[in-house]
C-alpha cells in the first residue's frame, strides 16, 4: 500500500478517545480498514478532511493531546498536510445511553451532517438485507452501529424506483458525471450514449500491478493436459468423511495443495526476481486468486504445502468471505510465493494468467470435461480432463525448471494419495 483515502472521520476536535477506539475508516485499494487511537487523549487538530483521496502512507491526519497538552495550542497550519479550512466534515458520535435510561428503538447515532456512525461491515451487511440503519440501535463505542446490531433488524419496506426524467430522450448520451483527465476527453464518442466513472483505488492499483507485470517480467507459458478422475474420487471420499464437520473440500483447494507440493519438489519455481539477488523460499505460501466487487484479491493459503486438504478448506471460506467483504489485513493479502487463478468453474477451457509480482510463478487452471484419454493398458478410454497453464518469469526461471514444475503438479494430481502419504 502506498496511499489511500480517509473516508470518515469518526471523531472531531476536542474528542477524547483511549487507547482501541476506532477513529477513522481508511479505504485501501483492497479493503477498509478501521484506524484505531494507540493512545488515550484529546484530539488536537484533524489535518486531512474525510474523504480525500490519495494520501501518502506517512502523512500526519491528526494531532493528538497527551495528559498535560493543550489541545487548542497546536499548530492550525501544518506544513503540506493542513486540509481545507472548509473541508472537514467531523463525525459527531451520539453519547452511549445511560444505565437506567432504556436506548430507543429507532434512532441510530449520527453527526452533524446527518451520517448515521456504523462501521463498513454494517453498512454492507444492511445494504444486503435492505435494513434502514436509522432504525437500528448501536450497540458499539458510543452507540456506533456494528454488524450484530444490524443482522437481527428487520429489512425495511421496499421503496418504490423514481421515474424517469421525460425531458430523457431514449438513447440520449448522460453527461460525464466525474472531472475528466485530457486524454480520457479524447476518446469519448459523443454520438454513443456512455457514462464515465473514476477509477477505484483497486482497478488503479491492478493496472498498474499487471502493466508493470507484463513490461517487465519475461513471461514463458508451459501447459499440461491432467487427468482428474482419481483426484474427483477422493474427493469424493473425504467430503463424505468430513460432512458431519460441516466441512467441504473443492477441487481448488486440493489444486493448491498439489502446487504447493510441487513447488517444494521444484524449488527453482518458488523465487522473487530481485535485479542483484535471487530471493530463494523454503516454504510454499499460495496467493488464491479471488474476484470481488470491482476487481479482484489474492488471500494467501501459508504452508500450502503441509496443510491437509481439509485446513485449507477452511482458510478459504474464511478468507474467501472476508475478502469478500472487504475486511482482510493486508498480511492475509501481501506476499504469497507463487500464485493460482482458476476459472474453470466459468467454462473457460484454458488461459495465461498474468504473473502476480514480485512472485515468479501462477498456475491457471481451466476447466476439467469429458475428453478421449489414452488409458495406462493403451486402450482409449474416456477420462476428465483438465488444462493447467503455467506462466513464469524468465528472468528468474528456466524453461526446463517451469517443465519440471508442471510435470510435478500434474503427477500429484493425479495420483492424489500421494499428498495425504
Amino acid at each position: 500500500m502506498e496511499e489511500g483515502k480517509l473516508a470518515k472521520w469518526l471523531v472531531k476536535e476536542g474528542d477524547t478517545v483511549s487507547s482501541g477506539d476506532i477513529m477513522a475508516e481508511i479505504e485501501t485499494d483492497k479493503a477498509t480498514m478501521e484506524f484505531e487511537a494507540v493512545d488515550e487523549g484529546v484530539i488536537g487538530k484533524i489535518l486531512v478532511a474525510e474523504g480525500t483521496d490519495g494520501v501518502k502512507v506517512g502523512t500526519v491526519i491528526a494531532v493528538l493531546a497527551g495528559e498535560g497538552e493543550d489541545a487548542s495550542a497546536v499548530s492550525a497550519a501544518p506544513a503540506k498536510t493542513e486540509a481545507p479550512k472548509a473541508a472537514p466534515k467531523a463525525v459527531e458520535a451520539a453519547p452511549a445511553p445511560a444505565a437506567s435510561a432504556p436506548a430507543p428503538a429507532s434512532k441510530a447515532p449520527a453527526s452533524k451532517e446527518g451520517r448515521i456512525a456504523a462501521s463498513p461491515l454494517a453498512k454492507r451487511v444492511a445494504a444486503d438485507k435492505g435494513i434502514d440503519l436509522a432504525t437500528v440501535t448501536g450497540s458499539g463505542p458510543n452507540g456506533r452501529i456494528v454488524r450484530a446490531d444490524v443482522e437481527g433488524a428487520k429489512a425495511a419496506p421496499s421503496k418504490p424506483a423514481a421515474a424517469a426524467p421525460a425531458s430523457a430522450a431514449a438513447g440520449e448520451a448522460k453527461a460525464p458525471a466525474v472531472d475528466m483527465a485530457p486524454e480520457t476527453r479524447a476518446l469519448l464518442d459523443d454520438r454513443v450514449p456512455h457514462s464515465v466513472e473514476k477509477l477505484s483505488g483497486m482497478r488503479k492499483t491492478i493496472a498498474k500491478r499487471l502493466t508493470q507485470s507484463k513490461q517487465e517480467a519475461p513471461h514463458i507459458y508451459l501447459s499440461v493436459d491432467v487427468n482428474l478422475d482419481k483426484l474427483l474420487a477422493l474427493r469424493g471420499e473425504i467430503n463424505a468423511m468430513l460432512e458431519k464437520q460441516g466441512v467441504k473440500v473443492s477441487v481448488n483447494d486440493m489444486l493448491v495443495k498439489a502446487l504447493g507440493r510441487a513447488l517444494i519438489d521444484v524449488p527453482e519455481c518458488n523465487v522473487t526476481f530481485a535485479g542483484n539477488e535471487l530471493i530463494k523460499y523454503a516454504r510454499a505460501d499460495v496467493s488464491v486468486a479471488v474476484s470481488i466487487p470491482g476487481g479482484l484479491i489474492t488471500p494467501i493459503v501459508t504452508d500450502a504445502s503441509g496443510k491437509s486438504f481439509s485446513q485449507i478448506a477452511k482458510d478459504m471460506k474464511d478468507l474467501g468471505s472476508r475478502a469478500r467483504e472487504g475486511k482482510l489485513q493486508p498480511t492475509e493479502y501481501q506476499g504469497g510465493t507463487a500464485s493460482i487463478s482458476n476459472m474453470g468453474m466459468m467454462g473457460i477451457k484454458q488461459f495465461s494468467a498474468v504473473i502476480n509480482p514480485p512472485q515468479s510463478t501462477i498456475m491457471a487452471i481451466g476447466a476439467g470435461d469429458k475428453r478421449p484419454w489414452v488409458m495406462p493398458d493403451g486402450t482409449l478410454g474416456v477420462a476428465s480432463v483438465m488444462t493447467a497453464t503455467g506462466s513464469f518469469d524468465h528472468r528468474a526461471v528456466d524453461g526446463a525448471d517451469g517443465a519440471r514444475l508442471m510435470a510435478a503438479f500434474r503427477e500429484y494430481v493425479e495420483a492424489p494419495l500421494s499428498m495425504v502419504a
